[in-house]
């Protein structure tokens, strides 16, 4: 008796379609037409005999069973690509492509520096680049969109193992007439929450900077911004108040052509740690290591 298995392409037409929600997006990620991929999903149902997917004029909605077998369709084409994994981690080292999220506080600042060097150094490495908060970076990591994140820590990432590149102080920058010494750290219980602008949640870089002051009010009391460390220090720049900013910005010069100073924050815990994440177990964590290794020093 022949069995019928379902194939990979119908799996990430499925995958796609929770992914976008919408079948003309989904198609359009897969590169194929619509008709194709709805076909494709029809097939996949006649196969297993359930529905999966109910389908209106207006929503695209899967039932408890296709969002059960959409979950473990991620892991099986997860699984698929791993063997190409295995296949380039035996060969020669951080070779062929490899996708990696960075997020916001992280990519302007960082890339690139490193960028350039990678390439001299890793020539035959395809680097393929995603920048995204944290949530969005981590989940996409665990669902097969990305090989590995360079994140902040600390962050709840799931079951990732990861390897720390370096410690990256925070600092408090404002106007010189409300900073006071230059030369001196400032103490986290001289902050004051009235004035401080953060980015809003989705960012780690908020959270490490409330967790390292230590105190409750902040979070109450400072304003948050769904916007970039850049806009926000041309806020700063215009007189709205007083930020966190890390190291790496400064370093990179994101305070130039302004008229602000920064201190560095004198807290139990002034820093964060950026680091590259992976899934744990995955066949190509030497390629990771190598890489870690690759961006610290770079860095």
């Amino acid at each position: 008796m022949a069995t019928y298995l379902p194939t990979l392409k119908q799996l990430q037409y499925l995958v796609a379609l929770q992914d976008h929600g919408h079948f003309g997006r989904a198609a359009e990620s897969c590169f194929v037409t619509q008709s194709t991929l709805s076909a494709g999903l029809r097939e996949l149902e006649t196969l297993i005999g359930v529905t999966l997917v109910e389908r209106t004029r207006r929503v695209v909605r899967f039932t408890p069973l296709g969002e059960r077998i959409a979950e473990k369709a991620r892991r099986v084409l997860r699984e698929a690509d791993e063997l190409g994994d295995m296949a380039r981690a035996a060969g020669r080292p951080l070779s062929g492509e490899m996708r990696m999220s960075v997020i916001p506080t992280i990519a302007p600042f960082m890339l690139p520096r490193i960028l350039p060097r990678l390439r001299r150094d890793y020539p035959d490495l395809k680097l393929f680049l995603r920048e995204e908060p944290s949530g969005p970076a981590c989940e996409g990591l665990h669902h097969g969109r990305a090989d590995c994140v360079l994140l902040a820590l600390p962050f709840a990432c799931g079951e990732v193992d990861s390897e720390v590149l370096f410690e990256d102080r925070l600092f408090v920058a404002g106007a010189p007439d409300e900073m006071g010494d230059a030369t001196l750290a400032m103490p986290a219980g001289e902050i004051d929450e009235t004035r401080l602008l953060l980015l809003e949640d989705g960012h780690c870089l908020k959270d490490h900077a409330l967790s390292a002051c230590a105190r409750p009010e902040l979070r109450a009391e400072a304003t948050m911004l769904g916007t970039s460390l850049h806009t926000i220090v041309q806020m700063i720049d215009n007189g709205l108040g007083l930020t966190m900013l890390p190291e790496m910005a400064l370093k990179a010069g994101i305070l130039d052509h302004t008229g602000l100073i920064a201190r560095p924050l004198d807290a139990s815990s002034p820093s964060r740690k950026i680091a590259l994440v992976w899934r744990r177990g995955s066949p190509r964590e030497k390629d990771f290591q190598l890489l870690a290794t690759a961006l610290a020093d770079a860095a």
